[in-house]
């Protein structure tokens, strides 16, 4: 069993963000005589501030997470997304590949007693599956035995809209803690390439 942390890198990202959104919505107003070198920043505020949160949809991210399964059930809620994710029905997680180990994330916070219940806790998780695998079960079957805490990786893609939307649902207090971290490390990421939208409120 090997425990990794979570983490969140960029995949993709609109170019030019502030100017594609300009673009597309100064189709609304017809006010494409307006532009200028400097015009696409004061435009974005302009249609955020008045609430015409539909024109930021025309600039989009892809983000890479690294996470546990079970924080991985929140994010794919967010509906107005794509999402390709690590299978559980397809990997082998007794093959070379995967170092013939399931990899898991730690909870945050935990006593040294909880911690120690934990690792028994998935580690024999880990040996129920691999003895499942051994015994003739496909991946798809033994897999119903793995942990929430297991290790999981995705690809998120969505507009700059539902981005903000998910920041401010998953990075509220009433969070879970573990996707409070991965939230922010998903705000870092794109605040580092658009901090005009992500670096703080408009």
């Amino acid at each position: 069993m090997r425990i990794v942390e979570p983490k969140v890198t960029l995949e993709w990202i609109t170019p030019t963000p502030l100017l594609a959104i300009e673009r597309a919505g100064r189709t609304c107003y017809k006010s494409e005589d307006k532009t200028t070198d400097d015009s696409a920043e004061k435009f974005c505020k302009m249609v955020y501030q008045k609430g015409h949160e539909s024109v930021i949809e025309h600039a989009a991210a892809s983000v890479r997470i690294i996470c546990d399964r079970g924080v991985s059930h929140e994010i794919v809620r967010h509906r107005i997304a794509s999402y390709s994710q690590e299978s559980t029905r397809y990997c082998n997680y007794s093959k070379d590949k995967f170092g013939n180990e399931i990899a898991v994330i730690e909870p945050p916070d935990l006593t040294d007693a909880q911690r120690t219940m934990w690792v028994v806790g998935v580690t024999n998780a880990e040996s129920a599956y691999f003895s499942m695998i051994e015994n003739g079960s496909t991946p798809q079957i033994a897999r119903s035995v793995l942990p929430n805490s297991l290790k999981t990786e995705l690809v998120m893609t969505t507009n700059f809209r539902e981005w903000k939307h998910f920041l401010k649902l998953r990075m509220d207090p009433a969070a879970h803690p573990q996707m409070r971290e991965v939230a922010k490390m998903v705000k870092d990421v794109l605040a580092k390439e658009c901090p005009y939208f992500f670096a703080d409120p408009i």
